[in-house]
């Protein structure tokens, strides 16, 4: 009898430790899941939102939808709330913003990517939502734009191997300013092309207090070719501070060196190198010159069509430079992109090529963050959000508009990648995408634009709620 007890006692025991087994398998088998959830029910403390949007919104307005309600053309996480600071009245094709004045705002300056339009550049009154154009016709593709430490406005084109990248003095006296894309001549005396860049297509720019100033080439691969590069920029003369410069002879954009960036050593580099520590290769003879065939010869690494990028501020506070960026991809190869980080030193090691950089992945793309464009430090929280590009009509097997993810930084855990995604913000339109978002110094207030709506007009919103 004793030994029968034995052995009842261990079969259940057995079937207990067994139970426990298959439940605890089944957690882990959706462990991912289970970590979505605790992201989703933290998201007031994580993200200052009261939760995530579960699903991409699969709503299409029509033109006159849109037109009548342009807040319509998004949904947003509980707790933001969205205001239109233009609709009807801006370009059609809306991409990257700044704020101007920078220290007391009253207006956006924005680019306009509509190919070779007769508007490139428009100033968008806050208050109003009016738009005046300050560049009218002679630039292609416009969609890069900064605001410079010297108090300039920086801008350029996304056009291939001929884009190019100008610099404005005074953006509130120029009106419908025309541009000679051959010889680089402006109408106004407020206007120059930054030569020193070199020429290719531009979208990110990351520019440091000093001057030093980093961007990528949006080119994808092409058989067996590498895609597009990052370069930086070393002004010969870097900004030390001060009052905003009085003539664009004072910038320091008016002379500098180039260098690419190449992973790896000397003797391993290339292909299936995306990460990982590399160096800054000096590029000779840049000046007015097409990178793109630099890079080519040099060896440079590519990525997947280079996006936007944007300074780590967090990390600039610290000391040490970090700028975080997004490559594409191409969804129908299922090739979703991803999101790189780049550290570089410090600002001086940065500037006197001493510096090592080293590319991390942040973070992956999948079906749901798919094709990231542009991307938007937060500051305050260090967050980041990513901006979804991806196919809509069809996509993976069915209708499903573009997102807004907002990402955490890196922990303290073993990996370099975000802690945690959730989408805030989903359009209703399978038109449109997301694109230009940025933060206001507070971290508060996120300026986007809906661009390639349907109600044919430039839309942005101001966003805000974030605790």
């Amino acid at each position: 009898m004793r030994a029968r007890k034995t052995t009842v006692a261990a079969v259940a025991g057995a079937l207990v430790l067994a139970t426990a087994s298959v439940a605890f398998g089944a957690v882990l088998a959706d462990f991912g899941v289970e970590r979505d959830r605790e992201l989703n029910s933290d998201a007031r403390e994580l993200y200052g939102v009261l939760g995530g949007i579960p699903t991409s919104s699969t709503a299409d307005l029509t033109t006159a939808e849109a037109l009548a309600n342009p807040l319509g053309l998004a949904k947003l996480a509980p707790g933001l709330k969205a205001r239109v600071v233009t609709a009807g009245k801006a370009a059609p094709v809306i991409d990257q913003m700044v704020l101007w004045p920078a220290g007391s705002p009253k207006y956006l300056i924005g680019c306009n990517e509509e190919g070779t339009a007769e508007v490139a550049l428009q100033r968008i009154d806050l208050a109003t939502g009016d738009a005046v154009t300050i560049v009218r016709s002679g630039l292609v593709s416009c969609d890069p734009v900064r605001v410079t430490p010297w108090g300039t406005v920086l801008f350029g084109e996304e056009a291939g191997p001929t884009g190019a990248m100008f610099e404005m003095i005074d953006p509130l006296s120029v009106t419908d300013a025309t541009i000679d894309r051959t010889t680089g001549v402006t109408s106004s005396p407020n206007i120059r092309r930054v030569d020193a860049f070199g020429f290719l297509s531009f979208e990110g720019l990351a520019v440091l207090p000093n001057g030093v100033t980093y961007y990528g080439d949006e080119l994808s691969a092409n058989r067996g070719a590498a895609g597009g590069a990052y370069f930086k920029f070393v002004p010969t003369t870097l900004w030390a501070g001060g009052a905003p410069i009085t003539s664009l002879d004072q910038s320091p954009y008016a002379s500098g060196s180039v260098s690419g960036l190449r992973v790896g050593s000397t003797n391993n580099n290339g292909q299936g190198f995306s990460y990982g520590r590399g160096a800054w290769l000096p590029l000779a003879n840049t000046t007015g010159q097409q990178l793109g065939a630099l890079a080519s010869a040099n060896k440079l690494t590519g990525y997947y069509r280079p996006e936007d990028i944007d300074v780590d501020l967090r990390a600039l506070a610290a000391g040490t430079v970090s700028w975080c960026g997004n490559n594409t991809g191409r969804d129908s190869a299922r090739y979703f992109g991803e999101t790189i980080c780049v550290s570089d030193g410090t600002p001086a090691t940065a500037a006197a090529g001493t510096s090592v950089p080293e590319v991390t992945l942040f973070v992956q793309g999948n079906q749901e963050i798919n094709m990231p464009d542009n991307i938007a430090y937060q500051p305050g929280r260090a967050n980041w959000i990513v901006h979804e590009d991806g196919s809509t009509v069809g996509a993976q097997g069915g209708d499903r508009n573009n997102d807004l993810w907002d990402c955490l930084a890196d922990g303290r855990d073993v990996d370099t990648m975000s802690d945690g995604c959730i989408r805030v913000a989903t359009l209703n339109d399978l038109d449109a995408e997301w694109t230009g978002g940025f933060f206001d110094p507070t971290g508060k207030t996120f300026y986007v634009s809906v661009q390639h709506n349907s109600s044919g007009f430039g839309t942005v919103l101001a966003i805000t709620g974030w605790r």
